[in-house]
């Protein structure tokens, strides 16, 4: 590694000299006119380096993966990786291929250790494997992790299916994180139906005192209009629609999902880029009598008149 020169307050105790070097890889400060070690065994506080691609960063790294709670061992383990090469990036030989493989799978084991662990194992994998489907941020796959081990500490898992405590705290992991899914998305992403799902939603709701808030219309609303691929100019007419209809309680007592749907239609009229009920209920996943309902109640009482 290169040195780098240290502070101009710190002088040689022997010369008097400012020109002194830390080297990192001795892990020591010399002056450079008289070549006295002023230091020695320093610790490197590990410097900060310029990465242009993720295999310097690989090489430059000094720990392993951090810690995350997607993995029931928080990633804490070794694991052998599958592709077939040493630690030079070179393949391994077809002669050790097979030793290869069956140290790999007696590690896989190895990390787990109890029927917990492997409980967590499967769950996990099946978070993750819905979360892609759904294409879900990473903050929400780890408040799903967070809100399956509490299920699995305090032993609600007991006489339900994995799949479908991992489905229930997928569900409620959406609405604690304002990225609400409805039931039957979440259904159709895991392998459990829409009935087992809700109520092991309301039954790990009740047992562990989660506060999950209402979701709302509004937060439905940049994802119906992605998938209709509408733009900006449409979701801030859609906004202001909610936002009226809520001053005058349009909202209360009716789906989220109806209202959003039928608002985003009103809005996309309004501003000439007309969707048809059909494509807006097959995105929203509500029916197109909802759709029609909720859009005649709503410019009756907020006094739109739309041309169609």
């Amino acid at each position: 590694m290169a040195d780098y020169l240290v502070e101009d307050t710190v002088k040689c105790s022997e010369c008097g000299s400012r020109s002194l070097n830390r080297d990192e890889t001795r892990g020591e400060v010399v002056c450079e006119d008289c070549g006295l070690v002023l230091e020695d065994n320093v610790i490197d506080q590990g410097a900060e380096w310029r990465v242009f691609s993720p295999e310097q960063g690989d090489q430059r790294a000094r720990t392993g993966a951090p810690m995350t709670v997607m993995l029931h061992d928080k990633g804490l383990s070794t694991d052998i990786d599958w592709q077939n090469k040493d630690y030079s990036g070179k393949a391994i030989s077809s002669r050790y291929r097979s030793q290869f493989y069956r140290m790999r799978k007696w590690q896989k084991r190895s990390r787990v250790s109890n029927a917990t662990e492997r409980n967590l194992a499967m769950a996990l994998a099946e978070l993750d494997r819905m979360a892609s489907r759904l294409d879900l941020p990473k903050s929400i796959r780890e408040a799903a992790a967070v809100n399956y081990k509490k299920a699995v500490e305090a032993r609600l898992i007991r006489g339900r299916s994995i799949e479908g405590v991992a489905a229930a705290s997928l569900y409620a992991a959406c609405r604690q994180c304002n990225n609400p899914r409805t039931l039957d998305e979440i259904g159709e992403a895991s392998r459990t139906g829409r009935k087992e799902i809700g109520r092991t939603y309301r039954f790990m709701v009740r047992e562990l005192k989660m506060k999950i808030p209402p979701t709302k219309p509004e937060d439905y609303i940049p994802r119906f209009c992605s998938g209709l691929h509408l733009d900006a100019e449409v979701q801030s007419k859609a906004y202001e629609l909610i936002a009226a209809a809520q001053e005058k309680e349009l909202t209360s007592g009716r789906g989220p999902t109806g209202i959003a749907a039928s608002i985003i239609y009103i809005a996309s009229v309004l501003c000439g880029k007309r969707r048809t009920q059909r494509e807006v209920a097959e995105v929203a996943g509500v029916t197109e009598v909802t759709i029609r309902n909720r859009y005649k109640e709503l410019i009756q009482n907020l006094n739109i008149e739309l041309e169609i």
